[in-house]
């Protein structure tokens, strides 16, 4: 009895629920809406994706490289070609910055404008050979010695301590009493060169210290004629300092003041031979303005021979170089009359 009482409720309220979802009461409780179903949720305008306003062939290779990284590295030839397409060649002729340059006090031109040259020189074939007088102008040996920069000094130094550690104080004393004494005889054989030819050649049959030198600067001397001065004194008289020139002659045809160097070690370059050139501006300039001297020099050479026979290095310093070194020498200068 009670089971039969549950259906017929059941039954009833099924009814009643039948009546609610009919069409006519659904419009008239809601009549401005619908059911959607899912063809109605997408019938919205589709969003315009911006990449496909993109030029797609414009870009196509960067495209390429950002999604073939993994497997095709990029190489600094194809970075420099993407620099090269995005922001143009790169500028290789920039100026480079020039340092702040001193400019001498006391400027005295290289060349003596003043200095009258006669017309027709001396035809006598010995060159000039003046004697040093001991006065008290200092010596371009003594002003660059005295004016050496705290870096050369620092390297000079330890190759000194390096050397004597070697060697012992004895022994480093010996080493270069025997240098200069090279020096001098590579000088006078030079010397002998120039004035005999006889006398040369018995020189460098006799002499084995020097004869490596001379088997090394031959290629040289065959390049070297008219010479005007062997060991001569020279002094400027505007700027009040002297010395001692190696020589004077022609080096393939230019009038140059040549200075002759020993080496047990290459220098291949002006700048391995330190003050050398400051010197030779210092000798020219000096030779400009000496009244004993009857033509100007404008060119430097400095040669550098070796003690094995290796063929020497010749340093050419043209009119333009030797002016620069001019100005150096000229700022040494003041520095040593500053300090005395």
């Amino acid at each position: 009895l009670v089971r039969m009482k549950f259906v017929q409720v059941l039954s009833r309220k099924l009814g009643k629920l039948e009546m609610l979802f009919q069409t006519p009461f659904y419009q008239k409780q809601f009549p401005y809406m619908c059911l959607a179903t899912s063809a109605c949720l997408y019938s919205k305008k589709k969003k315009v994706n911006g990449y496909e306003q993109v030029d797609q062939e414009k870009y196509k290779n960067l495209v390429y490289s950002v999604t073939s990284y993994k497997t095709s590295a990029q190489t600094p030839e194809t970075i420099f070609e993407e620099d090269n397409l995005l922001y143009g060649p790169p500028d290789k002729h920039r100026p480079p910055v020039k340092a702040e340059t001193k400019t001498p006090k006391n400027w005295v031109p290289l060349i003596n404008p003043n200095k009258r040259i006669p017309l027709l020189n001396s035809d006598s074939n010995l060159p000039m050979k003046i004697a040093l007088q001991k006065t008290k102008m200092p010596s371009v040996t003594r002003i660059l010695q005295q004016t050496i920069s705290p870096q050369q000094a620092f390297y000079l130094e330890r190759w000194k301590q390096k050397m004597i550690l070697e060697l012992g104080k004895d022994g480093f004393a010996e080493y270069t009493k025997n240098l200069f004494l090279q020096g001098e005889l590579f000088h006078a054989a030079l010397e002998s060169i120039f004035l005999s030819e006889e006398m040369a050649a018995k020189e460098q049959r006799e002499d084995v210290a020097i004869s490596g030198f001379l088997s090394s600067a031959q290629h040289v001397l065959k390049d070297i004629s008219e010479v005007k001065a062997l060991e001569s004194a020279v002094q400027h008289e505007t700027l009040q300092y002297l010395g001692l020139v190696d020589c004077v002659a022609k080096y393939r045809g230019q009038l140059c003041v040549i200075d002759w160097k020993t080496s047990e070690k290459p220098k291949p370059f002006l700048k391995n031979t330190f003050d050398n050139p400051l010197q030779v501006a210092a000798y020219i300039g000096a030779i400009n303005h000496d009244a004993n001297y009857d033509f100007q020099v404008s060119c430097g050479l400095i040669v550098v021979a070796y003690k094995n026979g290796s063929p020497a290095h010749p340093h050419f310093m043209d009119p333009d170089l030797c002016s620069q070194y001019w100005n150096k020498w000229l700022l040494r200068l003041e520095e040593y009359m500053d300090r005395n």
